[in-house]
């Protein structure tokens, strides 16, 4: 009997702006194609704002959403633009999970791109939803990107630390850390500060400003020494990569660590969402029956008080319902994967603008 191929395992790229997330996703496009055989992914870019990326995503927002047109008519700045356009989006998501999940059996990796302003994907609804939305259906792993070479001051990686340690306990699925930019800056120094408190407690001390005028250590020295100590335990069950978006260094052990984090979803996250799920189905059943209970008994009342009106209460069939009353809210997603080389390897050096950047930032022309 043939093995049950596995569900492919959704990549959420997340990081601040600069911290090289398009390229990233770039280099493991690239990585997936020159595999023997070739494991072209299935990309999502969901950043509505950007001009050109460096792959040819399956489904694009920009396809779906004019962020321009949505600036224009709310009368919205960028980051209202981007937050409206990604709200609206999310309202067909569902569109979205039935074209990725019709792809299941060909694919091992779907990967989402998202918006460089980071707040607007990790504390909006919209990103929520998506987040849950592909949780609910296939094994999925957070990519934290990070920007090492802007990571060597212990207060900028403790920052980081931070919003990563916020972002994994808001969506609570397997997290990865990826230090990118190592053939710059290699990553070994934030590894050691993770496993060693005593070692980011003297590179803490060794970097200026940590003490005032009477040689007492700052506010901000003593803050961030509390802080690592707060964050141990969230060191100690992070797993944490350094990778070369430009020279392809670490993406196999990137790739090891998203299959290891397979195991950890199957075992952790989805017996917790299935758990939540059927509290939630028992809790809806509990009210839908107790709204059922309250409202016959109701109806036997109004029609023992009021025999002549129950009689008059019928069913018209000739009543025709509007079944057009939803046309003008209908989105539709476009499924890129049939035309030439979908997803397919861009160098960025070459990588071809579109055809509507004509535009003046931030307002459109």
């Amino acid at each position: 009997m043939a093995e049950e191929k596995k569900k492919p395992v959704v990549i959420i790229t997340i990081g601040m702006a600069g911290a090289g997330k398009s390229t990233f996703v770039q280099r493991i496009n690239s990585f997936l194609h020159s595999q023997n055989p070739p494991s072209p992914p299935y990309i999502l870019n969901l950043d509505p704002a950007v001009t050109h990326v460096p792959f040819e995503p399956n489904i694009d927002i920009r396809d779906t959403i004019n962020y321009h047109e949505v600036m224009k008519e709310y009368n919205l700045g960028p980051n209202g633009g981007i937050l409206t356009a990604l709200n609206l989006f999310t309202t067909k998501f569902d569109q979205v999970l039935e074209l990725v999940e019709k792809r299941a059996e060909s694919i091992d990796y779907v990967i989402l791109d998202t918006p460089g302003q980071i707040e607007i994907f990790t504390w909006s609804a919209s990103g929520a939803i998506i987040t849950d939305a592909v949780a609910s259906s296939l094994p999925t792993v957070v990519a934290y990107i990070i920007d090492t070479p802007r990571t060597t001051s212990p207060a900028t990686f403790m920052s980081n630390m931070l919003y990563a340690c916020s972002i994994l306990y808001k969506t609570k699925l397997p997290f990865i850390l990826v230090f990118n930019k190592t053939d710059v800056q290699p990553h070994e120094f934030a590894v050691e500060w993770m496993q060693d408190f005593e070692a980011f407690q003297a590179a803490l001390a060794s970097h200026g400003g940590t003490t005032d005028d009477e040689g007492e250590p700052t506010y901000m020295n003593s803050l961030m020494n509390s802080m690592s100590l707060v964050l141990d335990e969230f060191y100690k069950h992070l797993t944490a990569v350094g990778v070369s978006s430009m020279t392809g260094a670490g993406i196999k052990e990137f790739f090891d660590a998203v299959e290891a984090s397979r195991s950890e979803y199957e075992k952790e996250y989805l017996p917790e969402l299935e758990r939540a799920k059927k509290a939630r189905d028992e809790q809806l059943e509990a009210v839908k029956q107790e709204s059922m209970s309250r409202m016959m008994k109701d109806l036997e009342l109004d029609r023992a008080q009021n025999p002549g009106a129950a009689a008059r209460d019928q069913w018209d069939p000739s009543r025709e319902e509007d079944e057009d009353a939803d046309e003008d809210l209908d989105i539709n997603i476009i499924d890129r994967s049939d035309e030439r080389w979908p997803g397919q390897y861009i160098d960025v050096t070459r990588a071809k603008r579109r055809d509507d950047e004509g535009v003046s930032w931030p307002r459109p022309g």
